[in-house]
């Protein structure tokens, strides 16, 4: 798994019948494919890869039926320009039907989220990522998070899994993710070098930092789904050394995104699908049990766009002084 920068977690639109919106689909990708190409023309730079049908995709309120009209539209869209991951997850058997389908529908790969309600041991996770990644084959990367832990032991154990070719983490232990990271490096297993580490927590440019110090220099980005100018900017001081540009964002625009984020359970999606709407991208509400932002939250949300917007614009402002009349 070669993924580099930010990876893209595209939302799910429903049309106002909640059914599935296949064209507003295939604009939202295309938009976030732009920002890609912006950044210096070649379209070589972040996003780096798409995952769809993920945690912000709504993977769990989707039928098999959208499921599949998904992936085959970002299949279509990103056309090969990126890998597209696809969603898979609930029960043993039913992540094995899906990873099925993702594979019949051109999917480059897969991100197996926690078994459904199930709580075991790490070497119990270990047992039902082999059993999953036994029915495709795809490359599987596996979400730590909730009910889904593994420990250094557990994780160099993978190794053993061909197509599991990396982590997601959703928990945000930097101290337990450090000891996998060096467990899995050290371990003198032939695919321990080549093996994937992401940062997968909410709002990860707030961690980006921390991550990278740990050899972990890939984050999933929520941001690329509503402002992904704005998320582009910020991986580009973040890699650049742009200190100025960098701490600006994270002061108007991370930073009051993560503390509006954490009011509410679920907002980690709500909120990206109404920042979405505020962009003017017809995306829908999100389905149940998530619940819609209220009518102030929204507005502070639109305000803490047009902060980070601000941070840009003074950014180039700043590099082009010459073009001040």
């Amino acid at each position: 798994m070669q993924l580099s920068g930010v990876l893209a977690f595209p939302l799910t639109p429903f049309a106002p019948d909640d059914t599935l919106d296949r064209d507003v689909l295939a604009r939202h990708l295309s938009e976030q494919l732009e920002a890609r190409r912006d950044v210096n023309g070649s379209g070589t730079a972040s996003p780096s890869a798409w995952f769809v049908a993920c945690g912000t995709g709504e993977f769990s309120a989707l039928s098999r039926d959208e499921y599949r009209d998904v992936l085959r539209t970002a299949v279509d869209v990103v056309g090969g320009q990126a890998p597209v991951y696809a969603g898979t997850g609930g029960g043993p058997r039913i992540a094995r039907e899906f990873a099925g389908t993702a594979e019949e529908c051109g999917a480059d790969g897969l991100l197996l989220l926690p078994p459904y309600l199930v709580a075991t041991t790490p070497a119990g996770m270990v047992n039902h990522i082999r059993y999953v990644a036994s029915a495709t084959a795809l490359p599987v990367v596996v979400y730590q998070r909730a009910n889904a832990m593994l420990d250094p032991a557990s994780a160099v154990a993978l190794l053993d899994i061909p197509n599991v070719v990396g982590v997601k983490d959703g928990i945000g232990d930097v101290d337990a993710m450090s000891r996998i990271v060096g467990a899995v490096r050290t371990s003198g297993h032939p695919r321990a070098a080549e093996f994937g580490f992401l940062n997968g927590l909410p709002t990860a440019e707030l961690s980006a930092p921390a991550y990278q110090a740990i050899g972990v220099h890939s984050y999933s980005s929520a941001v690329l789904a509503f402002a992904p100018q704005i998320a582009v900017a910020y991986y580009e001081a973040l890699t650049t050394g742009d200190a100025v540009t960098r701490d600006a964002l994270l002061r108007r625009f991370y930073l009051p995104l993560t503390e509006l984020r954490n009011r509410v359970p679920g907002y980690a999606v709500a909120l990206v699908k109404a920042g979405a709407r505020l962009s003017g991208l017809p995306v829908g509400p999100v389905r149940p049990p998530l619940v819609e932002p209220t009518a102030e939250h929204i507005e502070q949300l639109g305000q803490i766009i047009d902060q980070g917007s601000a941070v840009l614009a003074e950014a180039a402002l700043a590099q082009a002084p010459e073009a001040i009349s």
